[in-house]
């Protein structure tokens, strides 16, 4: 067995949530968590892709965030996504491991496109969180 030390997680720059929906109620609810999650939350919301986008199999919107909002806003996606799937993953510069082998699945697990997908380090390609909302609300 190899002595490879373990990563630390100094490597995470931000995170990503990707909200998945598949039909026209799914997408009315998804958006109402978009409000919700703008009304509570420092985070930087992207626009809702009403088709498959990138590695993503089934329409979606991002969230980006940094790695301080993670311990509020993850939790509070697990008991508010209304059984929606939710892909969260770390943004190291390697988008194929990060989708792919070190991701959190909320809800049922969809496919991601690896094909579109390098491990090629992307060390210019992961642009600072500048949110665009202005929580309201607490994250409770």
């Amino acid at each position: 067995m190899s002595e490879v030390e373990p990563a630390g997680t100094r490597v995470i720059r931000s995170y990503h949530a990707h909200i998945y929906f598949r039909s026209a109620p799914e997408r009315q609810h998804a958006l109402v968590v978009q409000t919700w999650i703008g009304e509570r939350f420092n985070v930087q919301l992207g626009r809702v892709h009403d088709i498959a986008i990138g590695p993503h199999s089934v329409p979606m919107y991002q969230i980006a965030f940094s790695r301080e909002v993670f311990a509020e806003l993850v939790p509070w996606l697990m008991i508010n996504r209304g059984g929606l799937s939710v892909l969260v993953h770390p943004n190291t510069g390697r988008a194929l491991t990060d989708h792919l082998v070190n991701p959190l699945w909320l809800g049922e697990p969809l496919a991601i496109r690896q094909d579109v997908l390098s491990d090629a380090p992307e060390s210019d390609v992961i642009s600072p969180i500048e949110p665009n909302t202005s929580p309201t609300r607490t994250g409770d």
